[in-house]
């Protein structure tokens, strides 16, 4: 079975995507009939060296996306993962002649089939006696025994088109930049790990990896790594891979030792998000750091991709100020990512500002008249959430991303850490802004925001008043901000549904009679009806409003767990003294 693809066809996919980056950068020319990109200033290159790159599709923006002033003034683009034909590569040659080159250089990344069609045109420029030179990139790490072939070239080729184009756009002769470039190969070095595979249009995936393994030391292609191991942590993975990339034994290493001063590029290979790929640049630079090595700059996104692979490279190379300046040289290419001309040595990475959260406790914790009460009412509500986990999860399934039960257990735990402290307030107002605060910080999603929403407009109501009735009217409050904030009414199937029938019997309190637990009861009873009620509604309110009502069949998991707390709630007050009732 084939891959799915965003595609118009198989046959015509790279021309499309050629022609869309062009549409969408004017500082980009196609040229016509041939697969080549080129700067559209390119009388600008008069007397200067062209810098031309190429290779496969599937790598982008590797290395159309660094077609521009500072950097490539062109590219020549292969078919998916295969190389480009001599004939466009000498075409591409002859255009920058004739635009006045002072020479051409050609850097492409150390593959048979881009060494044999690159060499060629070479060979055919030497007849036409155009000057060019080349620069074969081979900064693999994997292996550790060196290959007949040599090392391959991956992700740190980039850096080598950065100085080249930087260069060229000083002025500088072909001969100094090859000079430059020979001299800067050996100290890149790059090393990939892959947690699924890609696909090329059209067919099935390069491999197969099962769920709980990853390839270490893969190529940009599917090419097999050198060890398939177990899924591990990303620190962990981060460390394996730079401790081999810098093991002296192996043939392939980069030398790094402590006080050196490097680059490095967390390059993204098509398929990770970047939630994973911060985690991973910050467990590199904190590994490396721990080594006492200076990271003068992180790049840190997508620069030479495998299509849609799941994985990252991570790519190393020693500078000095003279290759600082190069690298921090502007460029319009769109693939090259601007980053701060500063070093991460000394950088402050947290800010401690004092006092950012009010104390509202007007009375030491651990005192006041409700203190027991609490703790009785929030271990039945931890104990409640706990095992209701998976049925909510289950509820939420049919309409959102079926983590409610979840969402709720995080309350759960951070309530019990309350528990296990002497920090539970005493007092009614108290208590709801100590629970309003501790929710919002630790449970998270929407119903986090909801359930803190609620508790902090409650809080006001019982500050000096402990009255049934003030608990009451703290419980309209919660609802009036309810429908304020997250837009829902009774009927949208919400958690509204169970509060606001709780709501409306719990109106019928009276201080005087003594009839709160009875009318809690009620209450309680009501809520349990109006959640059930849900499974019959039309969702106009949260995820669930995406959701067909034929597929909604079950009741909404929020009024679900809002009447199971209220039960909660009844079930601690009955067990207590009646005379110590509110």
């Amino acid at each position: 079975m084939h891959s799915k693809k965003l595609i118009n066809s198989v046959e015509h996919c790279v021309d499309d995507a050629l022609n869309g980056l062009v549409a969408w950068n004017v500082g980009m020319q196609l040229v016509e009939g041939y697969r080549i990109v080129v700067r559209s200033d390119l009388d600008n290159i008069k007397g200067k060296v062209a810098v031309l790159s190429g290779g496969g599709s599937g790598h982008e923006p590797t290395h159309a996306g660094y077609v521009g002033a500072g950097m490539l003034s062109g590219c020549i683009a292969g078919d998916v993962f295969t190389s480009p034909p001599t004939g466009n590569i000498s075409a591409a040659i002859r255009a920058m002649a004739r635009a006045g080159a002072a020479g051409v250089l050609l850097i492409f990344n150390n593959y048979t089939g881009d060494q044999l069609n690159f060499g060629l045109a070479l060979e055919e420029m030497k007849i036409e006696r155009i000057s060019v030179e080349m620069i074969t990139v081979g900064d693999d790490c994997a292996f550790t025994t060196q290959r007949k072939t040599g090392r391959r070239g991956l992700c740190g080729a980039i850096l080598m088109l950065k100085i080249a184009g930087a260069m060229s756009e000083m002025g500088m002769s072909l001969d100094e930049i090859v000079l430059k470039l020979k001299s800067t190969l050996s100290k890149v070095g790059t090393l990939g790990i892959c947690l699924s595979p890609c696909s090329v249009p059209g067919s099935k995936p390069t491999f197969n990896l099962e769920m709980d393994e990853l390839e270490l030391g893969m190529g940009i292609h599917g090419e097999i790594g050198i060890e398939r191991i177990k899924i591990m942590s990303a620190d962990e993975i981060i460390q394996k891979m730079i401790d081999h990339m810098t093991n002296p034994t192996n043939e392939s290493h980069l030398r790094i030792q402590a006080g050196d001063h490097i680059v490095l590029i967390v390059n993204n290979l098509g398929g990770l998000s970047c939630l994973e790929l911060n985690i991973v640049a910050g467990s590199a630079i904190k590994y490396l750091e721990s080594k006492q090595v200076f990271i003068e700059r992180a790049y840190v996104g997508s620069y030479t991709t495998s299509l849609e692979m799941g994985g990252t490279s991570l790519s190393m190379m020693h500078v000095d100020p003279e290759l600082l300046k190069l690298l921090d040289m502007p460029t319009s290419a769109p693939g090259w990512a601007n980053v701060s001309r500063r070093n991460l040595v000394r950088k402050c990475r947290t800010l401690s500002v004092p006092h950012l959260e009010p104390d509202h406790r007007d009375t030491p914790p651990g005192s006041g008249p409700f203190v027991d009460k609490v703790r009785s009412i929030l271990d039945m509500v931890c104990t409640t959430l706990l095992q209701m986990e998976e049925e909510l999860n289950e509820l939420d399934r049919e309409a959102g991303d079926g983590d409610c039960g979840s969402t709720h257990v995080r309350a759960a735990h951070a309530i019990k850490n309350l528990l296990a402290s002497d920090a539970i307030p005493g007092y009614g107002h108290q208590i709801l802004l100590c629970l309003g605060r501790l929710i919002r910080d630790h449970m998270g999603g929407t119903s986090g925001a909801l359930y803190s929403i609620a508790l902090m407009a409650a809080a006001p109501n019982v500050k000096n008043n402990n009255k049934p009735s003030a608990w009451a009217l703290a419980l309209d409050s919660a609802i009036g901000a309810l429908k304020r904030y997250g837009g829902a009414e009774p009927g949208d199937r919400t958690m509204l549904d169970a509060l606001c029938a709780a709501a409306d019997e719990l109106r019928k309190v009276s201080d005087e009679d003594g009839n709160e637990l009875k009318v809690l009861a009620e209450a309680v009873q009501k809520a349990k009806a109006g959640s059930e009620a849900t499974k019959d509604m039309i969702a106009k309110a949260g995820r669930a409003s995406y959701i067909s009502s034929a597929q909604l069949t079950r009741p909404d998991p929020g009024a679900v767990a809002c009447a199971a707390i209220l039960k909660c709630i009844l079930t601690a007050l009955e067990g207590s003294n009646p005379e110590d009732q509110a």
